[in-house]
């Protein structure tokens, strides 16, 4: 390996974060919404030696070398889909995320990210990054529930969870120290999500009233037809009126003489939607997932596996760009 991809972060100097940047307890990464965004951000002209595109994988791993060292967390967290649609949402809502299933019956996804993924499984193996999923739930739930076990262990720092899915901002809760980077426009473009920022963007108060927004507005990408008639603004003005989700259509039900009558009967016609939706919607915070301690590796877990991978894919400088990170966030922890 040459000594750019060299597995001993001790010999290099981690670059001093912005001064933007803080410091935060939990870093949680929403996998699929950083490889899926590399993929697509990244030229597929990036190959390993023998041709293979590997752009996803550059991408990821430049990413994650980012974050760590822009927010140098305590602890880090990689959550994995380890059923991207899950039974028991798709028997709340058959329509959920049916369009993107493929013609075998697994998400329909680019031919040539798929190979690419366990690439970065094994790599973040070799390195010794903490990931987990969890069988018949989704990384949000993965997510989730991490976030609310982080909470109530306490610690400095807080949970920021990094994703390009709005549907994760139902987690921000400034009071128990959770917000969200949403990097949507990309990692370097992030934007943290607070309580505040769901107010100004969404008019909503905080992440349980967005859930309630998402449920009224519905989400064409996930298979959400939302209520008829009802979009973002108008979704946000009823939860302004009537406190959440429940008042909302106990409103409806009881005729409440400040809902218009046109809007009560669409409510009313969604009626089945509606009880089926927020069980599709909300994240699950006590899914059964594995415990991990996500404390951030000082060097590499399996050096010679690592040298394997990084000369097959050619990850030379994305795989010492992360030991770096980890290494400089490590120590200052």
């Amino acid at each position: 390996m040459p000594p750019a991809a060299s597995t001993s972060p001790a010999a290099s100097t981690s670059p001093a974060p912005p001064a933007s940047s803080r410091a935060v307890g939990t870093l949680l990464l929403d996998a699929a919404s950083l490889y899926y965004r590399a993929f697509h951000g990244v030229p597929q002209s990036l190959t390993a030696p023998d041709g293979t595109p590997v752009n996803a994988v550059r991408g990821f791993l430049d990413a994650l070398a980012f974050l760590v060292a822009e927010h140098r967390p305590e602890r880090l967290v990689v959550c994995w889909d380890d059923d991207w649609r899950p039974a028991f949402r798709v028997a709340a809502l058959p329509s959920y995320k049916a369009h993107r299933v493929g013609a075998e019956g697994g998400e329909d996804a680019p031919a040539a990210l798929g190979p690419q993924v366990p690439v970065i499984v094994d790599v973040l193996a070799a390195l010794g990054v903490a990931r987990v999923g969890c069988a018949g739930f989704e990384a949000d739930d993965v997510i989730a529930t991490l976030a609310a076990r982080a909470v109530a262990a306490g610690g400095r720092g807080g949970v920021l969870v990094v994703s390009g899915d709005r549907d994760l901002f139902q987690l921000v809760d400034d009071a128990a120290g959770v917000a969200v980077l949403y990097v949507g426009r990309g990692v370097r473009k992030g934007e943290l999500v607070d309580e505040a920022w769901l107010a100004e963007r969404h008019g909503v108060r905080g992440g349980a009233a967005y859930a309630d927004l998402a449920v009224l507005r519905g989400d064409p990408s996930d298979g959400l037809p939302g209520v008829a008639g009802i979009g973002e603004r108008t979704a946000a003005a009823l939860l302004a009126r009537y406190g959440d989700l429940a008042g909302v259509r106990a409103a409806a039900a009881s005729a409440a003489p400040d809902l218009p009558a046109g809007r009560r009967r669409r409510l009313l016609e969604a009626g089945a939607y509606l009880d089926a939706a927020p069980a599709v919607v909300r994240t699950v915070a006590d899914a059964p997932v594995a415990r991990v301690g996500g404390a951030l590796p000082r060097e590499a877990a399996d050096p010679a596996r690592l040298r394997e991978l990084v000369s097959r894919w050619g990850l030379a400088s994305s795989v010492d760009r992360v030991v770096v990170a980890l290494a400089g966030a490590a120590g200052a922890s």
